[in-house]
């Protein structure tokens, strides 16, 4: 796309845009989610994910663009006069579904919001239909960062959450069936991926350790379980001591 379509689909991508948050209430701000205090960190996908979104257009749709030209530069050779009367249907053809797929690729990139707190993780994706999806860290049982060779090139990778037995459904952003009882999140597009990951792994520790989750995984329970211990709670060692203490009491009067 030449600068001057981009810089023509970039005007007629701001007309639309306000057009379409006014006409479906498109939410201009990130969702918000409950925190107990600790910092919110929002993200975008990175703008080198948009660059990667233009980059596959232009490899699916080279074809499309080259015909029209190819078809028009022959018949203008054949009929000069053909030639001109073809030309502002074939402009049409070659331009407009390069600026269609313009304001498409930033749609998709304009509402797309990922939001983290100290207890989940909630992703916004959507124009006419928005999907939100929020992930708990107490059922999170793998992070990871994928990123194939093109978008190593554009800087960018995808970080994937996976909730407890969610081998089965890759979610962008729309809810898991109920009966398959999890789903996989994946934010896409982000720059400094391997510290998102991080980020979410380490509020998944302070999660389970603060014993909001389920600890059955968790290292401190492993290792408790295998020394013989449990984890309870300090109301039940209250009622633990009490009982002790009644039955030392009921023994020194059967001693007198």
């Amino acid at each position: 796309m030449s600068h001057q379509v981009e810089a023509a689909a970039a005007w007629i991508y701001r007309g639309v845009w306000a057009s379409i948050v006014a006409l479906f209430k498109v939410p201009d701000d990130p969702p918000t989610l409950p925190s107990s205090g600790e910092a919110v960190r929002t993200l975008r996908p990175s703008p080198g994910y948009l660059a990667y979104l233009k980059f596959l257009f232009w490899l699916a749709f080279i074809p499309g663009d080259i015909l029209p030209v190819v078809l028009w530069t022959a018949a203008a050779v054949a009929v000069p006069i053909l030639g001109v009367v073809l030309a502002v249907p074939a402009l049409i053809l070659l331009v407009g579904p390069d600026i269609v797929a313009y304001v498409g690729i930033h749609l998709r990139y304009d509402t797309t919001w990922y939001v983290l707190t100290d207890r989940s993780l909630r992703i916004r994706r959507g124009v006419v239909s928005i999907h939100e999806t929020t992930i708990s860290f107490e059922n999170v049982q793998n992070v990871e960062v994928r990123q194939g060779p093109l978008q190593r090139f554009f800087g960018i990778a995808d970080v994937v959450v996976q909730t407890a037995g969610g081998g089965g459904v890759a979610h962008h952003g729309k809810g898991a069936s109920p009966s398959l009882g999890a789903h996989i999140g994946i934010l896409e597009g982000i720059e400094e991926a391997e510290t998102v990951r991080d980020q979410i792994l380490l509020r998944v520790e302070r999660t389970r350790g603060a014993g909001l989750g389920d600890e059955r995984h968790h290292p401190a329970t492993v290792a408790a379980s295998a020394a013989g211990g449990s984890h309870l709670s300090s109301a039940h060692l209250a009622v633990l001591r009490q009982i002790r203490d009644a039955a030392r009491r009921l023994d020194a009067s059967a001693a007198r």
